[in-house]
Formats: C-alpha cells, structure tokens, sequence
C-alpha cells in the first residue's frame, strides 16, 4: 500500500525464517489471548528531501510517524533518529512521531532522514467462543473512508447480521464478506468503504475501512491499522511492505485483531481472523491520524517563497529479520 497526495507545495506521503525468539517476560496478554513466538526486526525507514530551487523555505516540516510499544502485540528495544534534532510527542490514539524543522535547508542541498528501530513482535491468537460482556462506545463513529451510517453499508451489515447470536459472529460475517466478495486489485488511490459497492477493485486499505464500516454499522467498536508487513526476499517481489488491517472490540476479550486482505483466500481465512502473525508491525493506530493530515507513516510541509522546491526522494524502508 503506497499511496501519494501532492497539492502544490503540501506534500503528503500516504504509502503498501530464523527460529522465534521467546516471548518477552514483561508482556502482558488478556484472558483467552496466547502467543506462540516472538520475531526480532531492524526496520530501517530513510528519506531523502531535496532543495532544488534557489533559496531556502520559509517553514519546513516533516512529521515521522514511529514504531513504538503496542500491547500484547509489540515491544520497542531500540530507536536511533537521524538528524538528532527533532521533537518527539503522542497524538489522539497514542501513536508517537518525530518532527523535524528542516527551514535551514539550503538550495542544491539534500537532507537525509534516517530511523533505525529494533521491535519485538508477537504471534497473538485470541479465544473468541466465550463472546459475552459490555463493549466500548468509541470508535463506533463514521469517519472519512470508514462511511458506516451509509445507506449501504448500513443494510449490508444488517443483512450480514441477521441470525447471528453473536457479536462475535458477526464481526466474523463482515471478515467473510470481504474476503468473499471484493476483488483484489493495487491502487494508488485511498477509495474507503463506500467504493467497495463500485468496481475500482480494492486492496487493503479497501478491505480494512469495509470491515470496520459494517462492524460500526451494527454498533462494533472497530479501529484501522497501518503497519509494515515482513516477507522473506524470496517471496517479496513487488509487494509492498506498506500494509493495513483493523481491531474489533469483542465482548469479554477485548480488542482482537484481523487481517481481511491476508484472509480473503479460503487456506488463509482462519489463520487471519482473531489472530496476530508475527510479520505484522504496526506503525499508527487510527484511519486518520490527525497529524499526518490524511496521510499515513509521515507527511511534509513546506512554505516555498518564491524560489523554492523541495522534493521528497527515495523515501522507503528495509525490513530484516534477526535471528
């Protein structure tokens, strides 16, 4: 998942084994969740910004969004951030990112940015028979890309629904529909739940923003991920480490995570409904972070005068596995 905005000079940027370690012993996991292996990754994110007017910008700014601890689910060991000077804080949802003010950017200069993050991510599967208890009243909203009081979305979750005895059940009727019913297909474009009911295709951000649409519809607390998605090089090819899922809140267990993209193949349904592999490492919490103005993982702005241009290059990560 790779996905770009450019609107004149306001550039946002919306992206696409060995043995396990054991799991940490200050991971803390809820009833009826287990995890059955821990992977260790050194993620490596870097940017370049070039200046390729004549003369600086008035303002420029980079917001980074970071990897960071996200229980039961993963634990940061160690961060280096290139250039040192940034400022670090949380937004709404807990997710932490570095700010960079890069005004002092000279023309024909490039700036590299550099983050170094060593993550522990556990394999987590949740027991979802026992489906009884209170749930939560946030994230049960209609947000942009998650349109659940549309009138479609809101029959279709009603169909899907009928007969359930459940709301576990039914989180899991949404999870098949998707799997079942959209056509997969990559694009650049950020259509949300709403153009699922239309034939553009749709890939995981689609599948993501359905699932949690329906969920909120019939009143399931459902929240969206953005993450990185390991594979092995011999089975990467043009895959995208960008990647995105959700959470439901289900009763008596708590938040459960899902991934509908990896489950859409009937050999993969089970294994990516409430369970967590370890090749997903979540970055932001949240469809639409409020710092990243719509964008994912990081987004700059700049003020360019008169003479300024500044673009952003080579802006990827590498993702290694440590034994």
């Amino acid at each position: 998942m790779r996905k770009a905005l450019h609107v004149a000079s306001f550039i946002l940027f919306l992206a696409a084994c060995s043995s396990p370690a054991e799991i940490s012993t200050d991971t803390v996991l809820p009833y009826g969740v287990t995890s059955e292996e821990t992977q260790r990754y050194l993620v490596r994110q870097h940017l370049s910004l070039s200046n390729v007017g004549a003369g600086k910008p008035e303002k420029q700014n980079l917001w980074v969004a970071l990897i960071r601890d996200f229980e039961p689910y993963q634990r940061v060991r160690e961060r280096l951030i290139s250039p040192e000077s940034y400022v670090l804080f949380s937004d709404e949802n807990g997710n932490l990112y570095a700010e960079f003010d890069l005004s002092d950017h000279p023309p024909g200069i490039t700036i590299e940015v550099e983050i170094e993050t060593l993550v522990e991510v556990s394999e987590v599967a949740y027991e979802w028979s026992q489906c009884e208890g209170p749930v939560l009243d946030k994230f049960v909203r209609p947000e942009l890309h998650i349109e659940s009081r549309n009138p479609q979305i809101v029959a279709l979750s009603q169909e899907l629904s009928a007969g359930k005895d459940t709301l576990c059940e039914e989180v899991r009727a949404f999870y098949d529909y998707a799997g079942d019913e959209l056509v997969y297909s990559y694009n650049e474009d950020d259509w949300g739940a709403q153009a699922t009911f239309g034939a553009m295709g749709a890939d995981c951000t689609e599948y993501a923003s359905l699932t949690i649409a329906l969920s909120r519809a019939a009143g399931i607390p459902a929240r969206y991920i953005t993450g990185l998605r390991y594979l092995p090089e011999e089975e990467r090819g043009d895959i995208p480490v960008e990647h995105a899922w959700l959470e439901a809140y289900l009763p008596g267990i708590g938040w459960v995570a899902m991934d509908p993209t990896l489950g859409r193949s009937a050999s993969q349904r089970e294994r990516y409904f409430a369970h967590h592999t370890a090749d997903h490492i979540i970055v932001t919490l949240g469809r639409n972070p409020s710092t990243l103005r719509g964008a994912s993982y990081w987004s700059h702005l700049y003020w360019p005068g008169n003479s300024t241009e500044i673009r952003v290059q080579d802006a990827g990560w590498d993702i290694l596995l440590l034994p």
